[in-house]
C-alpha cells in the first residue's frame, strides 16, 4: 500500500512527541536573521500541516506541498478549525509548481529522505532555486546514513495507545542504503457510536510500507551547489552544534544566489 494513506488519520496521534514547536522556533529565528519576517513561505512534504500552521501563526503566508491526498485532507481540516488561510497543493517535491516565487522554502522532518535517488533530490533543489526570491532562504533537514545504519537499522518499534497501536519494523539494506519499514497500525472502530459513548472492542488493522534513504552531509552540499544554491550553514539538528560522525539528523541552510 502507498505510504501515508490510512496512516494519515492517526499520524498526529503517534507524532505527538515530535518537537514541532522547537522546529518552528528554529526556522523562524533563522528566517528573521536573514531578514525574512513575513511573506510567502513554502513547506515541502508538509504532511498533516502542523509545522505549516505553526509558521502561519508566526506571521508567514504559508503554502504546503505534499504527495499524499489523505495527509493534505487532515491538514486542510486542521487549518480550517484554526481559522488559518493556508494553500495546500498535492504535488511531488521533485516536480512541484507554483504561480510565483516565495521568500523561503522549508523541508523538515526527514521528508527529503523519501527521495531515493540523487537525481530526484537535485531536481527538487533546482525547483527550490527557481522559485526562491533573490536572496531567499532554503532550510531543510535529513536523516544520515549513520542513523539508518546504526540507530534504526533492523530494529522493531511498537507503541500502544488507548484507541490505536502500531508496530514499526525496520529493514536496512547496506548495499543501496535504503531503510524499508513496514508499518502495521491498529485503530479502534467506533461502531457507529456517538461522540462520548463507550467505544467497542474491535480494531481495524492496516499496513503500509515506507522507504527512506540516508544521505551524507557532503552529498547534500554537492547537490545544493549543483542546483545553483549556496550553502550557508550545516548543523546537528539535535544539538544545534557542529555536524559530527554520529549526527543522526542534520539541518542545512542554503541561500538563493541572486540568479
Amino acid at each position: 500500500m502507498e505510504a501515508y494513506t490510512d496512516f494519515a488519520e492517526v499520524y498526529d496521534t503517534f507524532m505527538d512527541n515530535v518537537p514541532y514547536e522547537k522546529w518552528a522556533d528554529f526556522i523562524a529565528k533563522r528566517l528573521a536573521q536573514a531578514g525574512i519576517r513575513d511573506g510567502l513561505v513554502l513547506e515541502l512534504g508538509c504532511g498533516t500541516g502542523t509545522l505549516t500552521q505553526l509558521l502561519s501563526g508566526r506571521g508567514y503566508e504559508m503554502i504546503g506541498v505534499d504527495r499524499s491526498e489523505e495527509m493534505l485532507a487532515v491538514a486542510s481540516q486542521k487549518a480550517a478549525q484554526e481559522g488559518l488561510d493556508i494553500l495546500y497543493l498535492q504535488q511531488e517535491m521533485q516536480s512541484f509548481e507554483l504561480y510565483g516565487t516565495v521568500r523561503a522554502v522549508v523541508c523538515i522532518c526527514d521528508s527529503l529522505n523519501y527521495l531515493l535517488e540523487e537525481e530526484q533530490i537535485l531536481e527538487t533543489f533546482r525547483l527550490v532555486n527557481n522559485y526562491l526570491d533573490p536572496g531567499g532562504l532554503f532550510i531543510l533537514d535529513f536523516n544520515t546514513v549513520y542513523k539508518y545504519e546504526t540507530v534504526l537499522g533492523d530494529t522493531t518499534i511498537a507503541e500502544n495507545r488507548e484507541d490505536c497501536a502500531f508496530i514499526w519494523e525496520n529493514f536496512y539494506d547496506p548495499q543501496d542504503g535504503i531503510n524499508e519499514y513496514d508499518l502495521t497500525v491498529f485503530v479502534r472502530e467506533r461502531d457507529g457510536r456517538e461522540e462520548g459513548e463507550e467505544e467497542g472492542g474491535l480494531f481495524r488493522r492496516f499496513s503500509e510500507t515506507h522507504c527512506q534513504k540516508g544521505y551524507e552531509a557532503a552529498q547534500i552540499v554537492r547537490l545544493i551547489e549543483e542546483s545553483g544554491l549556496g550553502v550557508e550553514d550545516m548543523l546537528d539538528a539535535d544539538t544545534l552544534g557542529p555536524v559530527t560522525e554520529t549526527s543522526e539528523r542534520i539541518y542545512c541552510i542554503a541561500r538563493e544566489q541572486e540568479k
